[in-house]
């Protein structure tokens, strides 16, 4: 999990444990340099865009009152959204049927080294990651990292990047279980994780 930062670029949200307590703004054109549309399951999870009409419902998406350290609010992250360039951040809503359940958002192709190196690192991953404080548990985190994973092989990235902090209440054992390796890194702070999306 991560804390908030004014540095999107390389600084990935997440939190909880499911978990994943936590850790589209789109209007026409998709800005975001989503596929467009949503992404279901015949189990009825789906992602959705953030539009005027379910606006309410994503920045409605509250994690624990003892989570909310470590991941900034939806309606920060629709923010930061908005300000990056397009096809930085992919936001999405988590749906169960009708119900809002989560909120994610990735981060496309940003230069890791923050324009520092000779030769931009680019990486994807997740940037962010909130599931409801009354959702959680029920393996929506899961479905989240696993879409994105997905979203992200489909445009043919071969690794998939998050941070978290280290610690009770951290997501570390969330992501390991998920697959997710740590690759000896620290990006502010936080441990850098990293999931091979070249195998099976």
């Amino acid at each position: 999990m991560t804390r908030a930062t004014d540095r999107p670029d390389r600084t990935v949200r997440t939190e909880g444990a499911d978990g994943a307590g936590g850790t589209d703004r789109t209007g026409g054109a998709d800005r975001t340099g989503g596929s467009g549309g949503a992404a279901s399951t015949d189990s009825g999870l789906r992602l959705v865009e953030i539009t005027p009409a379910n606006f309410g419902a994503a920045t409605g998406v509250r994690v624990r009152p003892d989570q909310e350290f470590a991941v900034s609010p939806v309606m920060k992250s629709l923010a930061e959204a908005y300000v990056h360039p397009p096809g930085v951040a992919w936001p999405r809503l988590v749906m169960d049927g009708d119900r809002p359940v989560g909120f994610l958002m990735a981060f496309l192709d940003i230069d890791w080294t923050d324009g520092t190196g000779e030769v931009p690192l680019l990486r994807s991953g997740l940037w962010r990651l909130n599931i409801a404080a009354g959702e959680q548990g029920r393996g929506y985190g899961r479905f989240a990292v696993q879409s994105v994973a997905a979203e992200l092989r489909r445009r043919g990235a071969r690794e998939m990047y998050v941070t978290w902090h280290e610690g009770e209440n951290g997501p570390e054992d969330f992501y390991l279980r998920l697959g997710f390796r740590k690759n000896g890194e620290k990006s502010e702070g936080e441990t850098v994780g990293v999931l091979r999306l070249d195998q099976p």
